[in-house]
């Protein structure tokens, strides 16, 4: 279009400033946001009972940390079915398809055309006028005149490609690409949460049946006191209170035991739903008292601890993705370049549509666009994407502090727990004996049948403390695996690229 020449002198005056005003307005973004400074970590764990191991215990596959091949074959099970597993695989799948969107951003597209329209120009409008005058040029005759109503014929290509001028697609790539690296690290995370699981339900297990073995144990020894107690009453050397109390004290025992195979129940039906099959018994390999403790336990220091925690890795990808996110919003207040070419045949009769060259058709056009009034969108995107780098910053930080803090309580109850096994190991030991000599002093009447009472309870009692303390050195043990980082294999997948 030709600009009038009285208007000339006042366009080339207005248009640079309104390409200035434009790119000053769209430049204005707001300022990068400012974390808060986050608390140092400690150098290394408190004082604990954690002694020179070479290895460290998160570095050992979980195939050779746990030894029993019962519980190997557990896990092995369960990193087959389990469905949360499957669940985070599937999350990996979404987050490279959508890596897959954001790199074919910075590709043009090209899309295949072929149309056909018609229209009918008013005879008051300059296209309308325009027509009538030209098919009565000279010039103009046969299949050159424009038919009224005029079709529209057009096959070919037609393209559009944004150039990235400032980052704002490239920043988003290298978001996606952190969030598929970071749902491979959820992916581990579930891992080692599953195994840690199986792990202490087996050990649990293993923790109900000796408590079972326990029961049936003593069990059988107050039946035995009982049937002594009621032969004495028969003699005149009891009464029928102490017949009531040995009774008593044999029903608990029962009830106990009723519980206990209730509980092992439900832990072996809880077992096989992580396993992702539907109930059914479970193997065991030796009872939990004979199960290895390891002697050693090394869990490195805080900062190589962070090295192997998949809840940590997630998180910090997790914020290096936000702030590419909060990067990309901020580059959307800028101008932006797009590219639009075509080519194809284009005629307003079918009939020459494929008339080479002259139906051919191409044209290029560059459009330079910023977001000048009412951005709104933009600032609310960019608002939303510093909240979400915020919010990633405070989940990497709580990552952090979780897991010095699991392992450090997990380093002391190991050392505590061990203490109590022994000392309790010890207990039992004197309560057998006063189980045995009371016994003998209540056959000689020099001990009264509360005091047998007593005594057997007492044992029973301690019994069970000592497979609880057991159980629970196991599951702290697990714990601190886990809050290491241990329990999760590489994926086979290949690293996506960039």
């Amino acid at each position: 279009m030709t600009l009038p020449t009285s208007i000339r002198p006042l366009a080339h005056r207005l248009l640079p400033a309104l390409a200035a005003l434009t790119l000053a307005v769209s430049c204005r973004v707001a300022a990068p946001t400012v974390q808060p400074a986050a608390a140092t970590m400690p150098a290394t764990f408190p004082a604990t009972a954690a002694t020179t191991d070479s290895t460290p215990l998160a570095d050992q596959p979980w195939r050779q940390f746990f030894g029993d091949r019962n519980l190997v074959g557990l896990i092995d099970t369960a990193l087959q079915a389990n469905p949360d597993l499957r669940t985070a695989i599937q999350r990996i799948e979404i987050a490279r398809a959508n890596l897959q969107v954001q790199r074919g951003a910075l590709l043009p597209t090209v899309n295949g055309v072929a149309s056909a329209g018609v229209e009918k120009f008013g005879d008051y409008t300059l296209n309308g006028i325009g027509n009538y005058d030209t098919n009565l040029s000279p010039n103009i005759e046969g299949r050159q005149r424009i038919p009224n109503p005029t079709p529209d014929f057009f096959l070919g290509l037609r393209s559009s490609w944004e150039l990235d001028l400032w980052g704002k697609l490239r920043q988003r790539r290298q978001a996606a690409y952190l969030r598929v690296l970071a749902s491979e690290k959820g992916r581990h995370l579930v891992e080692t949460a599953l195994v840690a699981e199986v792990a202490r339900l087996y050990f649990n297990l293993l923790g109900l049946d000796n408590e079972l073995a326990v029961l049936g144990k003593n069990q059988r020894l107050q039946e035995r006191a009982l049937e002594i107690v009621k032969v004495q009453k028969q003699a005149g050397r009891a009464n029928e209170l102490a017949v009531q109390q040995f009774t008593a004290q044999l029903l608990r025992t029962r009830s106990l035991e009723a519980e206990a195979q209730q509980r092992i129940a439900a832990s072996e039906n809880e077992l096989n739903r992580l396993l992702g099959r539907y109930p059914q018994r479970i193997a065991r390999g030796l009872p939990i008292l004979q199960q290895p403790l390891p002697t050693q336990v090394q869990a490195g220091l805080p900062a190589s601890m962070l090295l192997r925690r998949p809840d940590v890795q997630q998180a910090e990808l997790e914020l290096v993705a936000a702030r590419a996110d909060v990067s990309a919003a901020r580059a959307a207040f800028l101008p932006s370049l797009t590219l639009t070419p075509f080519i194809g045949v284009n005629a307003y009769r079918a009939s020459v549509l494929f008339n080479s060259p002259g139906s051919l058709a191409y044209g290029l056009l560059a459009g330079l666009s910023a977001p000048l009034l009412n951005r709104n969108g933009l600032k609310a995107d960019l608002r939303r994407s510093a909240a979400e780098q915020q919010i990633a910053y405070n989940d990497y930080q709580k990552a952090v502090q979780t897991g010095f803090e699991e392992v450090s309580t997990s380093l002391r109850g190991i050392g505590n727990y061990q203490r109590m096994f022994e000392l309790q190991q010890q207990e039992v030991e004197a309560l057998n004996k006063a189980v045995s000599v009371s016994d003998d002093l209540y056959k000689a009447n020099y001990a009264s049948y509360l005091e047998v009472v007593t005594a057997q309870r007492s044992v029973l009692d301690a019994e069970l403390n000592l497979t609880n303390t057991r159980r629970q050195q196991f599951l702290l043990l697990i714990d601190l695996y886990r809050g290491l980082g241990g329990g999760w294999t590489p994926a086979p997948a290949a690293e996506p690229q960039r």
